[in-house]
């Protein structure tokens, strides 16, 4: 990093390789860091801290150290085998098990993508008063219109754009608060749980890890199409990718944390629980001011648009890995991954006349399936056979089995808690 900052200000100090390799690096994180601050995040972040203040930030912090381990260990997958989640499953598993964990994959993808494209029609709802049912047809065109016109790379790029707008969005909002951060530091390290709580923490923490970013991750972490034949190449690579995924889910912690504090320090404050998008951007504007709901309306567009985008990809590189090939947008099996993603979830918007009903019923199908993800990647990075010298230790195989026990418990919990 030292080498990479002099290059700045001495011009003629060249930086080694590795350097421009590291920034070079970064970016398939950032693209993960969007499923973990979505328009379903956003409605579960506003809840915590509008009924519980500070109280709940440590969630943020657990939770987002158990997503760094994870998506590390996949996106370890996809850089030591060139193949993605989805793939690896079709090649390295029995049929019948691997397409039950895929098809039930493409179901769970459906569903994101319903939460993450209705969160960005709600968005449009409030900036403009569009409709529900039309806004979903707006984000989709615009969706569409990304990723079948537009490389990875590309994406990559408007991706980090679209977080960079909405990690701005809360610094402005958050200057317009008065804010205890004495407190604010406290909570983010120390567990508490308050009465009438248990079940938001529960869903805070079960939220955080969604099926399609695993599978998302292991594909798009091989976008630097690097030579996976030599060692040497990998190995740096390896070191490269975490710190990209550490930068990356730290930047969504903070937009995370950014939620609870914002809505701790005007909601809480102020005793007015809130539970739904809409209300907490009708209940800004008389604590904060006009500008303070655009600019919340806004920042929700971004991730509901964003996230609608990597949703797409994920269902399409689901789709291709059924048939053992890598996502690419030019295939028609990752064309049709990612139709079958977004229409179907458009389609499911305009069959249910309540829209908050739609992100219970999304929620319900990722509660099911994401223990199938979680055991599926367990199973396949510790295999010698799938990933030879770079299968998993006895520890590391030990903690991604407390953290996946823990997420699918809380998943469970969390379903019957809808009935």
């Amino acid at each position: 990093m030292i080498k990479w900052i002099k290059s700045y200000f001495q011009p003629d100090y060249k930086p080694r390789p590795e350097a421009l390799n590291f920034m070079k690096f970064l970016g398939p994180g950032l693209l993960v860091t969007i499923g973990f601050i979505d328009p379903g995040n956003w409605a579960a972040n506003i809840a915590a801290g509008s009924n519980f203040g500070y109280s709940l930030l440590w969630i943020m912090t657990l939770s987002t150290i158990m997503l760094i381990i994870l998506q590390h260990n996949v996106a370890h997958l996809g850089i030591a085998t060139g193949l993605c989640l989805s793939e690896a499953a079709s090649v390295h598993m029995n049929k019948y098990i691997s397409k039950t964990v895929l098809i039930t994959a493409m179901l769970a993808s459906i569903s994101t993508s319903l939460a993450e494209v209705l969160g960005g029609a709600i968005a449009l709802n409030m900036l403009f008063n569009l409709p529900i049912k039309a806004g979903a047809l707006v984000i989709l065109a615009f969706v569409f219109f990304m990723l079948y016109t537009n490389s990875y790379r590309k994406i990559e790029k408007w991706i980090i754009g679209f977080v960079s707008i909405i990690g701005f969005s809360f610094i402005y909002e958050l200057t317009l608060v008065d804010i205890d951060w004495g407190v604010a530091v406290t909570s983010w390290v120390t567990p508490s749980v308050p009465e009438g709580s248990i079940l938001l923490v529960m869903s805070v923490l079960g939220a955080v890890v969604m099926p399609h970013n695993l599978f998302l991750h292991s594909e798009i972490i091989q976008s630097r199409q690097w030579n996976l034949q030599d060692e040497k190449v990998r190995k740096k690579q390896l070191d490269f990718e975490f710190f990209d995924t550490l930068f990356s889910m730290i930047v969504g912690w903070g937009i995370n944390s950014a939620i609870v504090i914002l809505a701790a320090a005007t909601f809480f404050a102020n005793k007015i629980p809130v539970e739904e998008l809409q209300q907490a951007e009708k209940m800004l504007e008389p604590l904060l001011g006009k500008s303070a709901t655009i600019v919340f309306a806004i920042a929700l567009l971004f991730a509901g648009v964003s996230s609608s985008i990597t949703s797409g990809m994920a269902g399409g590189s689901i789709f291709a890995g059924i048939f053992k090939e890598p996502y690419d947008i030019k295939d028609k099996h990752s064309k049709m991954g990612v139709g079958i993603s977004l229409i179907i979830g458009v389609m499911i918007i305009f069959l249910i006349s309540n829209p908050f009903q739609g992100l219970i019923i999304s929620q319900m199908i990722l509660s099911i399936q994401l223990p199938f993800t979680i055991f599926t990647q367990i199973f396949l990075t510790s295999s010698k056979k799938v990933m030879g010298e770079y299968k998993n230790n006895i520890i590391t195989k030990i903690v991604l089995l407390i953290i996946g026990s823990i997420v699918t418990y809380l998943n469970v919990i969390l379903f019957i808690s809808f009935f």
